[in-house]
């Protein structure tokens, strides 16, 4: 049988050709780490709930312009409703409407992989 072709490592910066399933052998440990993670909740474990569904509409209804964007003297929609100071799971932050701020989608995906760590950033 014929062997796997080799593909690029999938480590950041890593060139090495593997027949691996996606790592090299140096950086093999990364899947590991990543297999082992803890699952993340579900939305409602995490406070999201059909309550929130309701709070969260209405709050955009009475401020439907983007926060970030009205700061910057721009008009943009806003799509959804961002916690100002993440709550990590505490409900008496996760309910207060004045860390409440609207935002559209793209001020909302940038400020939240700030936060938690995404597209590379490192985790605060």
């Amino acid at each position: 049988m014929p062997l796997r072709p080799k593909k690029p490592c999938n480590a950041q910066g890593c060139n090495t050709l593997t027949r691996n399933a996606r790592y090299c052998d140096e950086h093999a440990h990364l899947l590991t780490s990543a297999a082992r993670a803890k699952p993340r909740e579900s939305s409602t474990q995490r406070l999201y709930t059909y309550k929130w569904q309701k709070a969260s509409k209405g709050f955009l209804a009475r401020y439907p312009l983007c926060a970030e964007h009205e700061r910057q003297g721009e008009v943009v929609a806003a799509t959804e409703v961002d916690h100002i100071v993440p709550h990590k799971g505490d409900a008496t932050i996760f309910w207060n409407r004045n860390n409440w701020q609207s935002l559209c989608h793209s001020c909302h995906s940038r400020k939240t992989a700030r936060e938690d760590g995404g597209w590379g950033n490192p985790r605060r």
